[in-house]
């Protein structure tokens, strides 16, 4: 029964979107939502809408389904539901747990950031100027959007305190090796800090195997609710001032100010039956662990986006108007680029005129951008679900759009 590819006709049977003809190709900025997640908010809304923190049957109820999705959350990471802490968003999680190791620092003190990332995890850190911490910024080769190791090797010294950088940049698509990073950091006694949204959607991931110590991702890029997802390792989470009621001295609830979102968290839990039907669908049963489900599922997805990117890769290098960022080399489904004389919105609204959907402008890494010399990017970024029709209508698309 094992199969060895992804059956994409049995995915995209799970996504009542795809319905409507448009081939959706800006997924980094939010996938869709499988059936199995709306079954579970619904189920939730309808059945077991109750405050979890009683002992009567339909607390005990609510109370149950949130715990299947901060499960999921944590089987996602590699890490235990009690060290997950799920948020509005990535960025105000990222605002959160600047706050909360503010107090670890002193003046003087460095933090380097990148101008690759998203300004979730840079914004978050450069507001702690006003604290007198010094940023130093990690910046991107103006050609190709890339970091490299060795420059980052000329900001570190025994000054640094924390490094922030991203596992995968959401206009670059490069994957950055975050465990060297983390590696590097950790020889000077920083600290380093992670945005895996962009990463996240295409790999399990093992957020305490990359030696990082907080690690952030997004759901609602990952097929769930609309949530931000955060790691921090149990002694940094220990360490760090509290953002919570003053009562709530438990970490990391500490970095949760407010309560949760009851059927957000629940309705998370369709993520893991997502994941789980399509493992049963591909290889039947035999795995008890969900991890171990995860990653067969996950090696699927890996090969078929793959093999998607590098065919709208492969085309675009052919076009002699189009400036590709980013280098070939460990590359997430993420493909952004530029066209001579043409805007980004231009070209995006003439492939949204062909019902092709597709991102436009600077996805909140306007210091990337802005350091490629660009007014804005073309950003396809593929899903699972998509598929090699809907990638020969985006070409076909594409050659009428773009000069040869």
């Amino acid at each position: 029964m094992t199969k060895s590819s992804l059956d994409v006709a049995f995915v995209r049977r799970q996504f009542p979107q795809l319905a409507d003809g448009t081939a959706f190709f800006e997924n980094a900025g939010g996938s869709l939502v499988p059936e199995a997640v709306k079954q579970r908010l619904l189920d939730f809304v309808e059945r077991s809408f109750a405050q979890p923190s009683y002992d009567s049957e339909p607390s005990l109820i609510s109370r149950r389904r949130m715990a299947d999705g901060k499960r999921l959350a944590a089987d996602l990471l590699g890490v235990e539901p009690q060290e997950i802490v799920l948020g509005p968003s990535t960025t105000l999680n990222f605002y959160v747990l600047a706050q909360a190791l503010r107090p670890l620092f002193q003046p003087g003190d460095e933090i380097v950031v990148t101008n690759q990332d998203h300004e979730a995890n840079v914004g978050a850190w450069r507001r702690l100027e006003e604290f007198g911490l010094v940023i130093r910024e990690w910046q991107i080769d103006k050609k190709s959007g890339e970091l490299r190791l060795a420059d980052l090797d000329t900001l570190l010294s025994p000054k640094t305190k924390l490094v922030c950088v991203t596992h995968c940049s959401n206009v670059v698509g490069s994957v950055n090796d975050v465990a060297a990073v983390a590696a590097r950091a950790k020889k000077v006694g920083a600290l380093t800090v992670v945005d895996g949204v962009g990463y996240a959607p295409h790999h399990l991931i093992d957020a305490r195997g990359l030696g990082v110590d907080a690690y952030a991702c997004s759901a609602y890029k990952i097929f769930g609710t609309h949530l931000g997802i955060l790691w921090v390792k149990p002694e940094l989470a220990a360490r760090a001032k509290p953002q919570n009621h003053y009562f709530i001295d438990s970490a990391p609830a500490t970095l949760n100010p407010g309560g949760l979102t009851y059927e957000l968290v629940a309705g998370l839990g369709g993520t893991g039956d997502y994941l789980d039907l399509l493992y049963r669908h591909h290889f039947g049963s035999g795995e008890n662990s969900a991890r171990a489900r995860y990653a067969r599922v996950f090696k699927l997805i890996e090969g078929h986006e793959a093999r998607l990117g590098k065919r709208i890769v492969d085309f675009l290098k052919s076009r002699k108007s189009v400036r590709l960022i980013g280098e070939d080399g460990a590359r997430a489904p993420i493909v952004c680029f530029a066209v001579a004389g043409k805007t980004s919105a231009e070209v995006a609204k003439a492939l949204f005129a062909k019902r092709v959907a597709v991102g436009h402008g600077h996805f909140y890494a306007k210091r990337c951008v802005d350091a490629l010399g660009l007014e804005g990017v073309i950003r396809i970024s593929f899903a699972h679900y998509n598929d090699d029709a809907e990638v020969d209508r985006l070409i076909e698309a594409l050659k009428e759009i773009l000069p040869a």
